[in-house]
């Protein structure tokens, strides 16, 4: 006998409202969740990437402190503070040297510019108004002075927000660095942790994944890191020793460029102030140290960005952009970073079960299980 339901029917209706009224409930929660926590979304990421980059070197300090685990988070912490907040004094302290000699050289009226060097109205599109510019600089300073107040003036605004915003990132990076280092001493609950969410998440294939995951970070980290921050050291000492003003600016600039694969960008006009500024020798032996930098990119590349987990570069400069256009400065690694995790699960997830498979994903070279090496927020 089949029941005939009538409109009537109180449980007709009960059960779809109740059945809204607890998604509208749980859907409020979970976006005022997530408004509440976009503030910390940056610093949570960065964090995390720095504690999965840095895992490998905390296991072998655990290993030689006998299982101190809470010790070599605290030591790995402090290493990383010291390589952030290091230079950032150094920069910070060739800044205000700069600014200090120029306005005491503009007051006395000592600031002598030379002239232009040789051939250099013969570069292509801005040759000969750059020559121009330079002559008249190195000639009526007073002059290129008043031509460009103007835009000076429209371009401070712009200074002074791009100063905020890198004490600003300096303070983003501290933060995550602490976080880094608190998911370091508590990695074994980050580990279980992440277990049962990529699990929960991905299923019979969670484990897969998130070994993936570990394995893309670190390497993109390793490399990112490696191909910016290596020249870059090596580029600064060049930008110190020989005399460059700003040398921490120079460094910050490269480093920049460096990470966008154009470091050498930043040379050129570094080596054509050489060549303008100081002596031949001086100069040379300055050309010889940037094309030692410059080349040192060829070889660093296959080294880092081609071991363990490898994605495109093309993926990696498109995260590079994308993040510095969307979190500025720390978007360069944060982006890269992301980008290249979602373009590998994608992958893992396109070739799952397809007999291609495993011909098309090449395995990750000395990867371990996510538990025991990813610590997770």
């Amino acid at each position: 006998m089949i029941t005939q339901l009538s409109i009537d029917d109180k449980g007709y209706f009960i059960r779809p409202r109740e059945i809204f009224i607890r998604l509208t409930l749980l859907a409020a929660m979970a976006v005022s969740c997530f408004l509440l926590m976009i503030p910390f979304l940056k610093l949570i990421v960065t964090g995390i990437i720095i504690a999965i980059g840095v895992y490998p070197a905390y296991r072998m300090l655990t290993n030689a402190l006998k299982g101190r685990t809470k010790w070599a988070a605290t030591i790995c912490t402090i290493v990383l503070l010291a390589v952030m907040i290091v230079p950032a004094v150094l920069l910070a302290g060739t800044l205000v040297d700069g600014v200090r000699t120029l306005v005491h050289q503009v007051q006395a009226g000592q600031l002598n510019i030379p002239p232009p060097p040789a051939g250099l109205e013969t570069v292509p599109l801005v040759g000969r108004k750059l020559e121009g510019l330079w002559t008249l600089a190195s000639t009526n300073l007073s002059e290129v002075v008043k031509r460009l107040s103007p835009e000076i003036e429209k371009r401070i605004p712009a200074v002074l927000s791009a100063s905020a915003g890198a004490g600003g990132m300096i303070l983003q990076f501290l933060i995550s660095i602490l976080l880094a280092g608190y998911l370091l001493a508590t990695s074994e609950a980050n580990g279980r942790f992440a277990d049962k969410l990529f699990i929960r998440i991905f299923g019979d294939q969670g484990l897969e994944f998130k070994e993936l995951v570990s394995a893309t970070v670190r390497s993109v980290t390793n490399g990112i890191l490696g191909v910016g921050v290596i020249p870059t050291f090596f580029a600064t000492l060049g930008f110190w020793f020989g005399g460059l003003p700003g040398a921490g600016l120079w460094a910050i600039l490269f480093l920049i460029a460096a990470v966008l694969q154009v470091g050498m960008l930043v040379l050129i006009p570094a080596l054509l102030y050489a060549f303008a500024v100081f002596s031949t020798t001086h100069a040379v032996i300055f050309l010889v140290w940037c094309i030692f930098v410059g080349l040192m990119d060829n070889v660093l590349k296959p080294m880092l960005l081609g071991r363990g987990s490898k994605v495109p570069m093309a993926v990696i400069f498109l995260g590079v952009l994308g993040g510095f256009i969307t979190m500025n400065l720390i978007g360069l690694f944060v982006g890269a970073i992301i980008l290249s995790v979602g373009y590998k699960l994608f992958l893992a997830w396109l070739n799952y079960g397809s007999p291609q498979a495993a011909e098309t994903e090449e395995p990750s070279a000395g990867v371990e299980p996510l538990s025991s090496s990813v610590p997770s927020a």
